[in-house]
């Protein structure tokens, strides 16, 4: 399973990759082979302030159906367009092609509830 280093984790199994006031966010290699194939991702609060927790879309795959819940506050400014049409990007490249949703944060406070990369693996090797 790959779990990169430069990366923040929930424990909703979303990674977030923060660049100043900005932050990529999508679901991890785990999640991604814990739903299967993945054939539907739906984000519908593009342009929407958020709270952390606050569910910002689903995924659907052929397993599950799956909420994704914000990571940080902030306002959705884009949405990954490629996965309208090549939702299996979840699957082949969660980390790269695979992103999500672009956020601007609400400032540049991380929160707390976010964990690194080793804290992440070991969440998921009791899971």
């Amino acid at each position: 399973m790959n779990i990169p280093s430069n990366l923040l984790y929930t424990k909703d199994h979303e990674w977030i990759k923060i660049d100043g006031l900005y932050a990529t966010i999508g679901i991890t290699d785990f999640a991604q082979s814990s739903l299967g194939d993945v054939v539907y991702v739906d984000i519908e609060k593009l342009d929407e302030f958020l709270e952390a927790g606050e569910i910002f879309g689903v995924v659907e795959a052929v397993k599950t159906v799956a909420d994704l819940y914000m990571p940080l506050t902030g306002e959705v400014i884009e949405t990954n367009s490629a996965l309208e049409e090549s939702p299996q990007l979840v699957n082949s490249d969660p980390y790269g092609d695979g992103w999500i949703i672009r956020i601007k944060l609400n400032d540049n406070q991380v929160s707390k509830d976010l964990i690194d990369a080793s804290a992440y693996s070991d969440l998921v090797s009791t899971e």
